[in-house]
């Protein structure tokens, strides 16, 4: 499925356009490119079926640059704009504060094309010479690249995931695969993961070696073993698949999911009952006589602990709850019954209220919140006053018909001093109530600390939207005194959102378990801004249950009265 490759394609265009100053034509790519990632169906099939101007924003000339991708794997076009402007866009582009205007600047006053190029003028101190620039923009400039080199090789668990998924899908369907399972951190869901492991048995290795390394998908064989082959993906992903006999299955999915501090653990505890642990399975340390190995919960039973889900396996006490009972009872996907982040034409989404609601419903959805952004967001056309009460005739309208709830809600933005920059008669319209923060997120701890509070204090707030910020690979969060938002987060009833949204995952694993602790209350939101991405909700659960979540401490899995009671607290 190439619809990533294809939409960065379209962004890159876009990017390059808009450093050109061409009027209107960068928006309409980027529209484009925002359509296609959040497709479902695989563009490959609605190229062949003649249908790519069905897409939103995709008109003729962008289909026919799609169609040479696709049939060719190049764009002559974008190949004519990368000559004008020989600049590394995917390195630069990924640095926090920096847009297509200002990489222009960059590149017409002092040469800069890459990223090292572009940390040395830093250094140097020739940035803060440049208009528009200064001293502090320098600093923050030098900060970022120095956590995009940390996050390098990183892939989000978003991107990985899914192709993760298709590779498995058509490994199961070859007759000498028996079982298989995806391994290692992106089985654990880790927000961002480094390649993926598969674990395979097989009656016939050699046949499963030569499918794995001749799939679609494979751009280059890495190498090709008897038992373990690597490939590298079109899209840059590395994968590996490796196969094992039936009886060591348990104990190798086991050992490759990791994490290595979790396996060290287990096997100290194997070592002081006397028996060894390793990917064959769980032995007599004389005799070598097998004693588990054919399933994980096998392995993990005779070690007298109760099975660890993956998303716990990170040595943060999940063996000693374990081994007592105390394991939460994770939060499953079927247990949510609603989505409370995402975003319409109103503001800056791509589809209706009503086309919304008729996706959700397709999910299961009981109920969905409606949260346009509103106040003075200008990039995210945000909703004033008269518009706010124009959405609000709208949802009550499409309520009338639907079968599930839709909450009218606001994003509001917190402003520096704490306030929000939407007035109380107008959030008091509102059923739901966002706070987020989208501007000024280099204040120090105590500043930042102190705003936050403040906008909690606001009587109309429900949910702490994606509370620290961050987006993964790009940007860290912002710094603030976490257990005093908790304190007032939990003193006010207010939800702590787990932003579902691939790139930026926020709360934290440790975010979240801090607040299971302290019992105060998460929401799951999308923060979709198409249709096609509200089946992203699966990555807020991921996140719930790496931060040990129940059921009880997510709001979404209330039925609509308590949620309605939570949220005219």
């Amino acid at each position: 499925m190439k619809n990533k490759e294809v939409a960065k394609l379209l962004y890159d265009i876009g990017e390059l356009l808009e450093m050109e100053d061409v009027p209107f034509k960068p928006r309409a790519y980027k529209r484009a490119a925002m359509a296609i990632e959040a497709m479902p169906q695989p563009i490959e099939e609605i190229h062949k079926q003649g249908k790519l101007e069905d897409i939103p924003g995709v008109g003729e000339g962008i289909a026919k640059k799609i169609s040479e991708f696709l049939e060719t794997g190049k764009s002559s076009y974008y190949e004519k704009l990368k000559k004008k402007m020989p600049v590394d866009m995917e390195s630069m582009g990924g640095i926090s504060g920096l847009g297509p205007k200002t990489i222009k600047l960059l590149y017409s006053k002092l040469g800069i094309k890459t990223l090292n190029m572009l940390e040395h003028a830093a250094k140097t101190g020739k940035l803060r010479k440049l208009p528009h620039l200064g001293e502090k923009i320098e600093k923050n400039i030098l900060e970022s690249i120095s956590y995009a080199r940390k996050r390098k090789g990183r892939v989000l668990l978003g991107d990985a995931l899914p192709e993760a998924e298709e590779i498995l899908e058509e490994l199961k369907r070859d007759s000498a695969i028996k079982k298989a399972e995806i391994g290692g951190s992106i089985r654990r869901r880790k927000e961002t993961i480094g390649d993926v492991d598969i674990l395979a048995v097989s009656s016939n290795a050699a046949k499963a070696m030569d499918r794995f390394t001749q799939l679609q998908e494979v751009e280059k064989v890495l190498a090709k073993g008897a038992t373990k082959s690597s490939v590298r993906l079109h899209s840059g992903l590395q994968v590996d698949l490796r196969t094992v006999k039936k009886d060591s299955y348990g104990a190798a999915l086991q050992y490759f999911t990791g994490s290595k501090e979790h396996n060290i653990a287990l096997r100290e505890l194997a070592l002081s009952k006397g028996w060894t642990l390793n990917e064959y399975g769980l032995f007599t340390k004389k005799g070598h006589q097998q004693i588990a190995g054919k399933t994980e919960e096998e392995v993990y039973q005779k070690m007298g602990l109760k099975y660890i889900a993956p998303e716990l396996r990170e040595d943060n006490g999940e063996i000693e709850a374990a081994k007592t009972g105390k394991l939460p009872k994770l939060v499953l996907l079927k247990d949510i019954k609603g989505d409370l982040q995402m975003h319409t034409q109103w503001s800056d989404g791509k589809n209706t209220v009503q086309e919304m609601a008729d996706e959700a419903k397709k999910l299961g959805h009981k109920f969905i919140a409606i949260t346009d952004h509103a106040g003075n967001l200008k990039i995210a056309n945000s909703l004033d006053a008269k518009r706010i009460l124009q959405q609000k005739k709208e949802i009550e309208k499409v309520n009338k018909s639907s079968s599930i709830k839709i909450f009218f809600g606001l994003e509001t933005n917190i402003k520096d001093d704490g306030t929000l920059d939407v007035s109380d008669s107008s959030l008091k319209e509102a059923d739901i109530v966002l706070a987020s923060i989208h501007s000024g997120m280099k204040q120090d701890m105590e500043k930042m600390t102190k705003r936050v509070l403040t906008a909690l204090d606001n009587r109309y707030v429900s949910i702490l939207a994606h509370p620290t910020g961050r987006l993964l690979n790009q940007r860290p969060g912002i710094q603030m005194d976490m257990e005093k938002v908790m304190e007032k987060a939990k003193e006010r009833s207010i939800a702590l959102e787990i932003n579902a949204h691939p790139q930026r995952l926020d709360l934290n694993d440790a975010h979240i378990k801090m607040a299971v602790e302290r019992k105060v209350k998460l929401s799951i939101g999308t923060d979709s801004h198409a249709k096609y991405q509200l089946a992203n909700i699966r990555y807020g659960v991921f996140m719930a249950r790496r931060g040990w979540a129940e059921a009880s401490d997510i709001i979404n899995t209330y039925p609509v009265k308590k949620l309605e009671k939570f949220m005219h607290r």
